[in-house]
């Protein structure tokens, strides 16, 4: 009967950094009207304002989706009168992607601009338009990691490191980058926006043999 080999089983994570690409933007419209068709008519009219002012700072119609859609009625609880309808809430959802980080600046203030009041700026994260390169060296960095604590520990035990028996890619992550987040838009004004660096991070498990 033949024992089972000696194994070590370690973890490793790397982290890679570079200057991002791309940047997504979530922007908003809401429009309040006394009635539906006024609140949708006034919401339409708005995105297209908006949408209008990204193609003229050269945002391609593939950059431009809508993630969201709404139309509610606006409650108002009264006592002694119950509830009662007091307007219309239309809102939509804008994500854009802007491959020209320097003019990403311009390029919001003028969508600001465009729609108004009714415009909200949910957010905006930086990324990588393709990250594989990133992404590499974030394995690599995981692979240094995941050795150097395998050879320690085996060190340790006074054994020493032989084949490698399993490699398993566990999910890594890129962490979303805070830059800007208004809520309400209240003025046209340029906001400076700092690509800075984006880091990706990658984690990977291997089992290796120990020997004597």
């Amino acid at each position: 009967m033949t024992d089972s080999p000696r194994t070590i089983a370690v973890t490793g994570t790397g982290t890679a950094e570079a200057a991002p690409d791309l940047l997504t933007l979530s922007i908003g419209v809401e429009c309040r009207r006394e009635t539906v068709g006024a609140a949708y008519a006034a919401a339409a009219k708005v995105s297209a304002a908006v949408t209008a002012a990204l193609r003229d700072h050269g945002v391609g119609s593939q950059d431009i989706t809508t993630t969201g859609l709404n139309v509610r009625a606006e409650l108002n609880w009264q006592e002694g009168q119950g509830q009662s309808v007091s307007g219309y809430l239309a809102s939509s959802v804008l994500s854009v992607r802007i491959r020209d980080l320097a003019g990403a600046s311009e390029l919001i203030a003028a969508a600001v601009a465009a729609g108004g009041n009714d415009v909200r700026l949910n957010g905006l994260e930086l990324g990588f338009t393709d990250p594989s390169a990133v992404t590499a060296r974030a394995r690599n960095a995981a692979w240094d990691d995941a050795l150097a604590t395998a050879q320690h520990y085996a060190s340790l035990a006074g054994a020493r490191l032989g084949q490698v028996v399993t490699v398993t890619q566990q999910s890594g992550f890129q962490p979303p980058v805070p830059v800007v987040k208004m809520e309400r838009a209240v003025a046209a004004d340029a906001l400076t926006v700092e690509a800075g660096e984006s880091s990706i991070t990658a984690t990977v498990g291997v089992v290796w043999e120990l020997g004597d």
